[in-house]
């Protein structure tokens, strides 16, 4: 594109419907509105969220532009914006159009990325580093003590929790859908791994704690795991369902929780516990900061362009990725 940013480009769905619906169309650049920052898009997470649009599971107003998670330089203001200036390198979540070379960013969502951390690893990181922080220190407080079953143990979200929960002393039980992302598990902190397509993983879980059961079970696959996953638990322990990529789990019968041990059984948001700014730069430095310190390590799976945001659309619903994937504009 031109080195004057006189045109921008962005990824465009006008129905919804398979992959193939996201095409790239050229536009110009937005003008920014009081309020705004315009941003030079450097990296743009792909995210299951994305995909439901596209699908129209959820429902967004049409034509669309996907995403909701990238990293880049701000190139302008507008009018009443004060703490952000033309040339800072910065990363937002939660505003749909980051499948785009240049977009608009309320500049209350934004959050400073440090020099020492590449643009790419902001965007792969801060949806995925956000959500594993909260599950380990807010939503279940993880201690040395503690028993974790970690569920897709090799993906985005889990192989941070995994890191997470293992430099936070506690035993670390990850699945995987496969024998060859066992690795990937191991490298991310497991200290055993379960394939649960071949092994019953609830049964594992049971000989590995002696007959004692985890202390959580974090859940994102849903319906193909969680009725097994509830067996995992000693009796007052914690299912995190935070994802359902097999699809809805079907409603539950509180009942069934008393049965299996008081259990209890929550499903976090991270907008529910980072309700204002502040806290998500808060949330959002903790996680970059390890990154930069190399306490945390990010897994990018696969770096593609902008026209090729079908295939990576269908890479990523195909469950093979290990780790994030990233669109480069």
């Amino acid at each position: 594109m031109a080195a004057d940013n006189s045109q921008a480009r962005r990824v465009v769905m006008q129905a919804y419907g398979p992959p193939q619906v996201l095409t790239v169309h050229d536009t110009a650049v937005p003008q920014v509105a009081p309020g705004q920052v315009l941003v030079r898009v450097a990296a743009a997470g792909v995210n299951v969220v994305d995909l439901y649009q596209r699908a129209g599971l959820y429902q967004v107003p049409l034509p669309f532009t996907p995403g909701i998670e990238a990293s880049g330089t701000v190139l302008g203001v507008g009018a009443g914006v004060t703490d952000v200036l033309p040339g800072d390198r910065v990363a937002w979540m939660g505003q749909p159009g980051t499948y785009a070379s240049h977009t608009l960013v309320p500049a209350s969502r934004l959050i400073a990325v440090p020099a020492a951390m590449s643009l790419p690893d902001a965007a792969a990181v801060l949806i995925h580093g956000m959500t594993a922080h909260l599950l380990a220190t807010d939503v279940f407080p993880i201690d040395g003590g503690a028993v974790c079953l970690v569920h897709s143990a090799a993906g985005g979200v889990g192989g941070l929790l995994c890191q997470l929960a293992a430099r936070r002393g506690a035993t670390v039980i990850g699945t995987v859908s496969g024998d060859d992302k066992a690795p990937a598990a191991l490298a991310a902190g497991a200290h055993h791994v379960i394939n649960y397509r071949r092994e019953a993983f609830a049964a594992r879980v049971r000989e590995l704690t002696g007959g004692r059961g985890a202390d959580v079970v974090y859940d994102a696959i849903g319906r193909d795991t969680f009725a097994d996953g509830l067996t995992c638990l000693r009796p007052g322990g914690s299912f995190v369902l935070y994802g359902q990529v097999s699809g809805a789990v079907d409603p539950v019968d509180p009942q069934l929780l008393n049965s299996h041990g008081s259990l209890f059984l929550t499903k976090p948001s991270l907008s529910h516990y980072d309700r204002v700014p502040e806290q998500t730069r808060r949330r959002a430095a903790t996680v970059f900061d390890d990154v930069v310190a190399g306490r945390l390590r990010v897994r990018v799976h696969a770096t593609v362009a902008l026209e090729d945001a079908a295939a990576a659309h269908a890479e990523l619903a195909s469950r093979r990725t290990l780790g994030k994937i990233l669109l480069l504009p």
